[in-house]
């Protein structure tokens, strides 16, 4: 039976671990120095390397190099003993399969015994946050009184799990996700050695679907060459049954053109195409991920060629920051529900229809492309009510409008121009104090689209239903009048409505500084007379 390659692969020295250098550095010193402590924890995501490193630490305590800083050697024969899994003195134990008190009572009566073949005894507790309390309550005092002879080493992918009493008596060490570019080097180099042909752009994927776990990165590589088959990209999207970025990009430019009819179509041809539902929800994420650091002036973070890097700006231009954020919640959430699994595709067209309304689209679009007669009319009767429908819709938009642009503008004088003006200076510190508290309030306050003083009253003018309706929650709503009451020194109340007012320019005759220009440029004003 041929071995895995993560097992293969794995590191026995202290330079081979990668991507925690703070950790090695930490602990290769304190072997040095002969300063390793009784307990230590290890935590971390999945696949960074806890546990071989927990074995390379067994193997630095009990080497016979009389060199301190040179321990392990790999070539004394405690190393040898450990690299072939027959070294005494090193106990792993997985927690997962042995939770019980009595488990944790049998190693607390053995751990009195003095080392068979080497200096220390080496307990490695992996997924030691499985323990059931009375487990921990019975691991407690040998943790803080432990024989001399005697080291734990506690690994656990969910540090929050563990007593703070246990977590107390421990040096914890944090292991954190390994950065793409050094998972593709070392999966390069495998590759070589092991003469497995394939290409750069299926080695770069590869370590993306690793996320941050080279255990992860080393087992798809091994999948795909068990095909037996030269590994490009294409087989790897179809192995691995993940979609290609095509698609992905197709779904987002369906969403941009508030074509429901196109997007859910591409979203069903990926998955027939062999991807997995919940997997092509992930890829649509990182790509709107990027999208938002594109947004945010973070380009530095994005990972993608200069191609693929020009058509994420022209992406990103199309979104407002709030209303991203609103997308990638939709789909974030599709990504992770597993209770709609008899429907896989159910998450991703709720999440692509629920998202329409969030993106940057002309207002009157029919996102349903309904050309199709549902109903049981003629077409001729059916065209006509669409078209009473679509300019009474148009009526009622011009108005609100209109009654907009009438408070922006012309009744403006009749306002409290203190209380105006104090709002338009303290404007920016408003955000930064909302933002402070909730970058989403943030964003959907800075995303209005008018703004005018009524009284005690701020009314805020938004472009469509879903951003008025995200901002009425209650949550946003209190951080929002709390800030503004702090700031204005009075009580404050919100009211959100449609709006329609465009933004007018500014005259050369007008103070740039006046209250007329602060109501065309902030608050959609317009000038309707000049005297």
């Amino acid at each position: 039976m041929s071995q895995a390659l993560y097992r293969k692969w794995r590191p026995s020295q202290w330079d081979s671990v990668v991507g925690q250098e703070h950790v090695i550095n930490t602990l290769r010193n304190a072997v040095a120095a002969d300063r390793i402590v009784h307990a230590l924890l290890f935590a971390g995501p999945r696949g960074t390397g806890k546990t071989t490193t927990a074995r390379i630490l067994a193997k630095a305590v009990n080497c016979l190099d009389e060199d301190l800083s040179k321990r392990p050697c790999d070539g004394c024969q405690c190393c040898q003993a450990i690299n072939q899994g027959r070294f005494l003195d090193m106990i792993e134990i997985d927690a997962a399969s042995n939770t019980s008190v009595d488990d944790v009572r049998d190693l607390r009566d053995k751990i009195n015994f003095s080392p068979n073949q080497g200096r220390f005894k080496v307990y490695i507790i992996d997924e030691v946050h499985m323990l059931s309390t009375a487990a921990f309550n019975a691991l407690l005092k040998t943790l803080e009184e432990p024989p001399a002879h005697a080291i734990f080493i506690l690994a656990t992918t969910e540090p929050h799990k563990i007593p703070a009493t246990v977590h107390s008596r421990c040096q914890r060490h944090e292991f954190k996700r390994i950065a793409v570019s050094e998972i593709a080097d070392l999966l390069t180099n495998l590759a070589a050695a092991e003469k497995i042909t394939v290409s750069a752009d299926a080695l770069t994927f590869i370590a993306r679907q690793a996320t941050g776990s080279m255990r992860d990165g080393i087992s798809l590589l091994d999948q795909l060459a068990s095909t037996g088959e030269d590994i490009d990209l294409e087989l790897a999207h179809k192995v691995l049954g993940t979609a290609t970025n095509q698609a992905v990009r197709s779904v987002i430019e369906a969403l941009i053109a508030g074509d429901a009819g196109k997007g859910l179509s591409d979203i069903h041809q990926a998955l027939d195409a062999g991807s997995d539902s919940r997997q092509f929800a992930r890829q649509v994420v990182d790509y709107l991920r990027n999208l938002l650091l594109i947004r945010m002036k973070n380009v530095s973070q994005v990972d993608a060629t200069a191609e693929a890097l020009a058509l994420m700006r022209e992406h990103a231009d199309r979104f407002e920051v709030s209303n991203l954020l609103l997308v990638i919640q939709n789909f974030n959430q599709a990504a992770t529900n597993t209770a709609a699994a008899w429907q896989p595709a159910l998450p991703l067209e709720m999440a692509f229809v629920g998202s329409l309304d969030a993106s940057n689209r002309e207002e009157g679009v029919d996102i349903t492309g309904g050309s199709e007669n549902l109903g049981g009319g003629n077409d001729d009767s059916n065209s006509k009510i669409a078209a009473a429908k679509k300019e009474a819709s148009v009526r009622k938009r011009e108005e609100v409008g209109s009654r907009e642009n009438r408070e922006a503008s012309g009744d403006i004088a009749s306002e409290d121009h203190q209380s105006l003006q104090s709002l338009m200076s303290n404007w920016q510190q408003i955000l930064n104090l909302v933002r402070r508290q909730n970058p989403n309030t943030y964003g959907l306050l800075n995303s209005c689209k008018t703004r005018v003083m009524r009284g005690n009253t701020l009314i805020l003018g938004y472009a469509s239903d879903v951003l008025k309706n995200q901002m009425t929650k209650k949550d946003n709503l209190l951080i929002v009048e709390k800030v503004l009451s702090q700031v204005l020194e009075k009580e404050v109340h919100i009211k959100c409505i449609i709006s329609t007012a465009q933004r007018s320019a500014i005259p050369d005759e007008v103070d740039n500084e006046g209250m007329v220009a602060s109501a065309l440029r902030d608050l959609g004003g317009e000038i309707v007379d000049v005297q």
